[in-house]
């Protein structure tokens, strides 16, 4: 089996809900960045074989297959081809499970993945709602199997997050201390530079826009929760945001055809589902899985990214897996940096290969809870780490 390298992540900054980058059609968005990752690594953009993008809520500017429509709002070769993967959450991080699958099983040498999403312009959810209008309240209703098997309960993310804090016994307190310590990390990173490298300024936007520098634990406190005698609010959950990301995966062929700098080396790819009701949990049996599979304990990771879809979820991984909390998002998350739905999964695989170079660590993790109760995780070694 051939080995599957990344030899070039990049990302636009995270816009917040109407802000830098609402305008933008989602095709330019993802157009953005394929641009500045070709022109980046120098690689002949005829030689890629697929362009794999994640995007959720398909429809009006981010229907018609995006991925290819990026590419060719990009000016790239019209002979590259370009194919658009939806699983929640999670589609951009499968987006590079897949490009990554096609190099090491010696079918392709060139793959980009990725993902775009612009939350502004196609709010959260449009894609459930759309069949309303056609006589269909849900995805799930008008199915007999499903509500055989799962009733007719709601099938909620807030529901899930209310779930897993109540099972975990995760306190309001305790979610507002993390929320707040994730604007606190990564309002430090941004004034470190450390998403300089990562970052390619989009439209005037160069800086992610999500992080609160007047947020307050008294602030969160005051807030309503998301539902009736809950235990979340908005403060714990993660931004609606607009944003786009993209990695380059090449095989050893390619690297040495094209003169391309393998930056990490993919180590591990795996998904598992969970319940689809609770469906914010799963990260924490795909990371047994994926631990069993490769060998390495939690401890083994320099750097690990969760995406801080609510406090709960990373709260209640942390306590199954006893990873240390400093490692965990150590830039902030989420909740601070913004969740642009299709295109997170990429933003966080481009933010742990940077985190990883700019600390000198070896092997970094990813993982993130994804609609249908499902979760991805990747395990990525930074090459040129001390074994």
């Amino acid at each position: 089996m051939s080995e599957a390298y990344i030899v070039g992540a990049v990302r636009t900054p995270v816009g917040r809900r109407n802000g830098g980058l609402a305008r933008i059609h989602p095709a330019d968005l993802g157009a953005h960045v394929l641009r500045e990752l070709m022109d980046g690594t120098g690689a002949d953009p005829s030689a890629v074989e697929d362009v794999i993008f994640g995007c959720v809520d398909t429809i009006g500017p981010q229907a018609g297959d995006v991925a290819r429509t990026c590419w060719l709002a990009a000016g790239l070769p019209e002979e590259v081809p370009g194919v658009t993967v939806d699983r929640q959450c999670g589609s951009s991080q499968q987006a590079l499970h897949f490009a990554a699958q096609a190099v090491l099983s010696g079918t392709s040498d060139l793959v980009v993945a990725g993902g775009l999403q612009n939350m502004s312009m196609i709010p959260i959810s449009s894609a459930m709602l759309a069949g309303r209008a056609l006589g269909h309240e849900t995805p799930f209703g008008g199915s007999k199997g499903w509500v055989e098997r799962y009733g007719t309960q709601e099938v909620s993310q807030f529901t899930g997050a209310e779930r897993i804090a109540a099972h975990w016994d995760i306190s309001r307190e305790e979610m507002e201390r993390y929320a707040y310590e994730s604007h606190r990390r990564a309002l430090h990173a941004i004034d470190a530079g450390y998403f300089r490298r990562e970052i390619v300024p989009c439209e005037g936007a160069a800086v992610d826009e999500g992080p609160r520098r007047d947020t307050t634990l008294d602030k969160m406190a005051a807030l309503k929760p998301l539902v009736e005698g809950g235990r979340l609010t908005a403060a714990l959950a993660s931004q609606i945001s607009d944003g786009a990301a993209a990695l380059l995966i090449a095989s050893p062929r390619a690297v040495r055809e094209h003169g391309l700098t393998p930056r990490a080396r993919v180590h591990h790819l795996s998904a598992r589902g969970a319940d689809p009701i609770t469906m914010l949990d799963a990260p924490i049996p795909a990371t047994v899985h994926a631990l069993g599979m490769t060998g390495m304990s939690i401890d083994d990771f320099d750097a690990i990214e969760i995406n801080e879809a609510f406090a709960s979820v990373v709260l209640a991984w942390l306590k199954e897996t006893g990873a240390d909390p400093a490692r965990v998002n150590p830039n902030g998350g989420a909740i601070a940096l913004g969740h642009p739905l299709g295109a997170t999964g990429a933003v966080l695989a481009v933010k742990l290969l940077h985190e990883l170079e700019r600390t000198g660590g070896r092997y970094g993790l990813q993982t993130m809870c994804e609609g249908g109760g499902q979760a991805n995780v990747t395990v990525i070694e930074r090459l040129g780490a001390s074994p």
